[in-house]
């Protein structure tokens, strides 16, 4: 299937262009993190990462846990690996997450996501659904059977890329980060 969705990635020609705003108001911020390694050979390592200024939009706003303060989430780049990924600062202060920087992001297959082209808060209360199939092949609605479609508790995070259509949503599950393929 993972395969197959970057086959379907690399082959689609239509374009799926939304207008983004651009926000590189934080150009220079940089943070240092720890990012743990799935290999318990490497325990952690020592990273600096900055606000990305390849994204047009590289920062949004949005509530992923429901608690009524808002996330803030951007895209950032490592600079001892120079992948990217996604930093979400809690509205509380008490914690960030990393998605990215070189770790498979959400059993996706890629580890990194140069390939954002859009970069947008989803609004809790929509209905979405996979809407790729097994095969690879785009789906609509009436293909998909109602206990697998997903109404958002709070609100979540879109990427896409810009040429081929493929793309996702992030939103969070009981605590989990889960992911929705979208085309």
């Amino acid at each position: 299937m993972k395969i197959k969705f970057l086959i379907f990635l690399c082959l689609i020609t239509i374009s799926c262009k939304k207008e983004t705003t651009t926000d590189n108001t934080h150009t220079t911020t940089k943070d240092t993190i720890q990012i743990s390694s799935k290999k318990k050979t490497k325990a952690s390592q020592s990273d600096t990462i900055a606000l990305s200024t390849k994204h047009k939009t590289n920062k949004i706003l949005c509530d992923l846990d429901g608690d009524n303060l808002d996330e803030t989430v951007e895209i950032a780049r490592s600079t001892k690996n120079q992948k990217s990924g996604l930093k979400i600062t809690y509205g509380n202060g008490k914690k960030i997450d990393y998605l990215g920087f070189g770790n498979d992001i959400l059993k996706q297959s890629f580890d990194e996501i140069d390939w954002v082209g859009i970069f947008e808060k989803v609004s809790k209360n929509e209905v979405y659904f996979n809407n790729v199939n097994d095969d690879g092949e785009i789906i609509g609605e009436e293909d998909v059977k109602e206990e697998d479609k997903i109404k958002l508790q709070n609100d979540g995070i879109f990427i896409h890329a810009d040429e081929s259509c493929g793309g996702g949503i992030i939103y969070l599950k009981n605590g989990k980060y889960e992911w929705i393929q979208q085309e």
